[in-house]
């Protein structure tokens, strides 16, 4: 009975091991707890971000003890605070996770000189790689020796995910990709001005990569930074990814916004050339102007695509990304870039193919259309369709100035007629949408008896402006018809 309340309360601890707060507190309710927390804990115990790990004198303690007697001895007579404690656990045999830069703050704790923490991590490192059974996760920004010991095959072959800049040494890499060919996620930070051919091999020997991140961190003394030594960083990276288009499922990508009249032409095509041939895709995140710059997406399919989230795209674009995308679930557009000459159209052919196509969208963000006859036949279409509906996000269009309290008469009273009742949020736009308090009284009225909802105005000076406004508000919050609001 005691082993299967173990195997039971292990379960739940699993559930809860991104809760650390709360699986400090178990550690203190009784031994059989303390026990089964303290691995779950310890597969990643630098994982938890409310920890300010400089201060964490205790894992400082931990991490020390480890060193044999002689090491501690040398280390102490260069001044270097040592733990002599006695460890109630084995806490590394647990550990599966390095994270070079928690590990750093934890080991300046020991000593305020760089030399001190040179020597520090010099055996740190040493140990931890030897003492893990196995390294699933890796976080590595800047070059260190820990994939080079005898034993660095054997602990690293296993490894799941790894996080890692470009500024590392391409040696380094290729001794990875030689050594871990079974990463499932890889996070590249790159702040290098030239191309790192250690990460093209990385990526291109990896047998099963479900999640690919690329995130720019240039410098950001943009007065020092010399942009005309910046060579292509992207092509041979993201040409690679299409080896793994079988298997990846997860991309996303947040690239500079180059700013300079040098790169106001930079050539963003080499990540439209990838996109087009990644069509397992599941989780599309982007955040870029490329969206600005390239040219046709018809040939884009992403069938099995649940969640779409981009900074800003062309809405005939967007249109054409979630065209087969029978799936998605959640679509989210911060700024849709809007054609004048051809918005009429593109704004129907995007309602459209929300209606006939993505019909399981539970968050959906969508630009504010022409107030016109076959607009309102096809929003009332994919109102009715689209069932699973939670969030309804609309976007400023900048499209028909005048028109704005217009638009909210249209949108309350077709809402009241046609929207599911799993609807819960209604975030409406600076500009393009705006209610008199008497069409927002009718659309509370007859809201009644409907789950409560959230509305989030990002005007909200508009509606505070006028007390009235605040008791409207104030009202049907106690009557249970509004959840919360912004204004």
């Amino acid at each position: 009975m005691s082993k299967l309340n173990k195997d039971i309360h292990f379960l739940i601890f699993e559930e809860l091991q991104d809760d650390s707060k709360y699986l400090f507190s178990c550690l203190m309710v009784n031994r059989i707890w303390c026990e089964t927390v303290i691995p779950i804990l310890w597969r990643n115990p630098w994982r938890y971000y409310a920890i300010n790990y400089c201060k964490k004198n205790s894992l400082y303690s931990i991490i020390t003890s480890y060193l044999s007697n002689d090491i501690k001895e040398f280390l102490s007579k260069e001044g270097i605070k040592i733990s002599g404690q006695s460890l109630a656990f084995d806490y590394l045999s647990f550990c599966r996770s390095i994270n070079i830069k928690i590990i750093d703050d934890i080991i300046s704790i020991g000593s305020s000189s760089a030399y001190n923490r040179f020597l520090l991590q010099e055996e740190i490192y040493s140990f931890l790689i030897k003492k893990c059974p196995e390294i699933k996760y890796l976080n590595i920004r800047g070059t260190y020796e820990i994939v080079y010991p005898p034993e660095a095959k054997a602990r690293l072959e296993s490894l799941c995910e790894l996080t890692c800049d470009t500024l590392i040494d391409p040696r380094y890499f290729y001794r990875l990709a030689h050594i871990c060919q079974q990463i499932q996620g890889i996070v590249i930070i790159n702040n290098n001005l030239k191309a790192n051919h250690g990460t093209i091999k990385l990526i291109e020997f990896q047998k099963n990569l479900k999640y690919f991140e690329w995130v720019d961190e240039f410098v950001e003394d943009y007065d020092d930074f010399d942009w005309e030594q910046l060579e292509d960083i992207y092509t041979e990276n993201f040409d690679i990814l299409k080896k793994h288009a079988n298997t990846l499922i997860h991309f996303k990508i947040n690239l500079h916004r180059f700013d300079y009249d040098y790169s106001n032409n930079y050539d963003y095509t080499f990540l439209q050339y990838a996109l087009l041939e990644l069509h397992n895709l599941k989780i599309l995140e982007i955040d870029s102007p490329l969206f600005l710059y390239i040219g046709d997406f018809n040939e884009v399919t992403y069938r099995y695509l649940e969640i779409l989230e981009i900074d800003c795209i062309n809405i005939y674009q967007v249109t054409c990304i979630i065209k087969n995308s029978l799936y998605l679930k959640e679509l989210w557009i911060y700024y849709f870039h809007i054609e004048a000459n051809s918005f009429n159209v593109d704004a129907l052919d995007f309602i459209s193919t929300i209606c006939e196509n993505c019909f399981l969208i539970e968050y959906l963000s969508i630009p504010v259309f022409p107030l016109l006859e076959n607009h309102f036949i096809e929003f009332e279409k994919l109102l009715k369709k689209c069932q699973n509906l939670r969030s309804l996000n609309f976007k400023d269009a900048y499209y028909e100035n005048g028109k704005e309290l217009e638009f909210g008469d249209y949108l309350s009273s077709v809402l009241i007629r046609e929207a599911s009742t799993n609807l819960r949020e209604i975030v409406i736009p600076h500009c393009d949408i705006k209610f008199s308090l008497e069409t927002l009284e009718t659309f509370f009225e007859k809201w009644k008896g409907r789950p409560a909802v959230s509305l989030h105005f990002e005007d909200i000076h508009f509606y505070r402006k006028d007390n009235s406004y605040m008791k409207l508000f104030d009202k049907y919050k106690i009557e249970g018809v509004i959840k919360d609001t912004n204004a």
